[in-house]
């Protein structure tokens, strides 16, 4: 029973590492870099459209926003990204 209970232990740790080595392929990719340029140039874009740049303090809330959406990894994109990954 012992030797079952570590095989298990051992396939665990092997599923983990794996998930691990795909999210750290992941944050490299440059699927994910080409996602946060793009979605940060669209809200800028859309931003300076409408709002004309009407105070610097408030122009600063965008460039945040971006960061923040990359530091998310946009998991959706992130999820599709693996599927084709593992193919």
């Amino acid at each position: 029973m012992k030797i079952l209970n570590i095989e298990e232990r051992v396939h665990r740790i092997e599923e983990r590492n794996a998930r691990v080595e795909m999210d750290k392929k992941w944050e490299g990719s440059l699927a994910r870099k080409a996602l946060i340029a793009l979605f940060t140039y669209t809200a800028i874009g859309l931003y300076f459209q409408y709002i004309l740049q009407v105070n610097p303090w408030i122009n600063t809330i965008v460039p945040t926003i971006g960061f923040l959406l990359s530091t998310l990894t946009l998991p959706f994109f992130k999820r599709m990204w693996v599927k084709m990954q593992e193919k």
